[in-house]
């Protein structure tokens, strides 16, 4: 199992982003959480097999509709993860 922290940027708070990525994260066989950030941005923390965090990845250049995500970028996530499901934070 991989783990890998994304952080969004752009107009991501306020429009369903957690919520549609913890639904797509969950879709996918990932666990870990999401959550939104005092600076505007949304972190992510996945952890699952690599092709499904790769999906995940593209899916956050997107996210819900009434997103406008202008950067996401990807770190080295947990090395030991105590997560059981995908959660919002």
């Amino acid at each position: 199992m991989a783990c890998a922290r994304f952080y969004v940027s752009g107009r991501v708070q306020g429009v369903f982003f957690r919520a549609s990525t913890r639904d797509r994260a969950r879709a996918l066989g990932l666990t870990g959480t999401v959550s939104n950030l005092p600076d505007g941005r949304v972190a992510v923390t996945a952890c699952g097999p690599p092709a499904a965090l790769d999906s995940l990845q593209q899916w956050l250049w997107e996210g819900p509709p009434q997103a406008a995500v202008s950067d996401v970028q990807r770190e080295a996530g947990p090395e030991e993860p105590d997560f059981s499901r995908f959660e919002i934070t």
